[in-house]
């Protein structure tokens, strides 16, 4: 016979279909209100409060311990104090994303030529990169990673004058994907959200001459047809995990070229540094095809190099080794 707690269990898990909706309703219209809350305040000054508040909470919170055994296991070098001293920039830069976000399309994005002209600045090296890609009649996939605040990277191709897609993972939260979306909106190219049809809409996107961007730095064990375990083997920090082998898939069909894009956090903590790389040069088989496998770790070894330049910024938090 089953116990009452069973029971209790097996009932309240029969509920949860009929509370979910208007959980989720309550949820997002208390998101909403804060995000246009937040909005009425000076960015650099709640991204300072926000990044505070971060530094003392978080080594409270479970995902610390998470982060501290990804930087024992990536900088087995590094003393107990360096570790927690990464880890504080670790929930600092986090709690600094969570309070940008809802000024994203407030972020100016200057030019090199003007000193202070905005918030991320960049070289000619990068006026440079979009001339060439300008001239080039293949289009560009732009690959990033959870470094300082990462949603500015997708802000730069548009800022270029740039046609381009940007995969996204949806909040599975109606009204607050929508709030988030209407503030993308304003700052980046079209989005699409990651499901069964993404690959679809972004090969389409490359075949039409415009330019895709994704995020490739977090765990993957599925496939991008929607299957389990397809994720290829790569090596980050020496120690094997698995990649989203889109990025390889879409670059072999449509034969552009991947570049790399990554935004730092600069010394005062609230302006960024954009820099894009030269084009890949990925490995290829003996038949020219694009090497998925070796393309990905590619890719995989170019962010573990960002990484270990600033490693305060980066998002120790998630299990990337699984």
């Amino acid at each position: 016979m089953r116990s009452t707690a069973e029971v209790r269990s097996r009932k309240t898990r029969g509920l949860r279909p009929y509370f979910k909706p208007a959980l989720d309703s309550i949820v997002g219209i208390m998101a909403v209100a804060l995000l246009k809350l937040l909005r009425l305040f000076n960015r650099k000054l709640i991204a300072d409060f926000s990044g505070f508040v971060m530094r003392k909470i978080g080594p409270w919170l479970p995902k610390h311990s998470v982060g501290r055994n990804n930087l024992k296991a990536a900088f087995p070098e590094k003393s107990p104090e360096e570790i927690e001293q990464i880890l504080a920039g670790t929930w600092d830069n986090l709690g600094r994303v969570a309070a940008e976000f809802v000024h994203l399309d407030r972020i100016r994005i200057g030019r090199p030529d003007e000193p202070g002209s905005g918030d991320v600045m960049y070289d000619k090296k990068d006026l440079l990169h979009r001339d060439q890609i300008r001239r080039n009649s293949r289009p560009a996939i732009f690959f990033g990673a959870h470094l300082a605040n990462w949603e500015i990277s997708a802000m730069v191709p548009p800022n270029f004058g740039f046609d381009s897609y940007v995969l996204y993972r949806p909040s599975s939260i109606p009204a607050i994907n929508n709030a988030i979306l209407t503030i993308r909106a304003r700052c980046m190219g079209t989005m699409v959200p990651a499901g069964l049809d993404a690959p679809i809409r972004l090969a389409g996107a490359l075949e039409k001459g415009a330019h895709v961007g994704m995020i490739v730095d977090q765990h993957f064990n599925k496939d991008f047809r929607g299957g389990r375990g397809r994720g290829v083997d790569v090596t980050f920090f020496g120690r094997p995990c698995k990649a989203n082998p889109l990025l390889a898939h879409l670059a072999q069909l449509s034969n552009c070229e991947i570049r790399g894009m990554r935004i730092i956090r600069l010394r005062d903590r609230n302006t960024f540094w954009s820099e894009m790389t030269d084009v890949l040069d990925v490995p290829r088989h003996v038949d020219g095809k694009i090497d998925i496998q070796g393309t990905m770790q590619a890719i995989t070894s170019v962010i573990e190099g960002w990484i270990r330049e600033h490693p305060e910024q980066w998002l120790w938090l998630h299990r990337r080794w699984r």
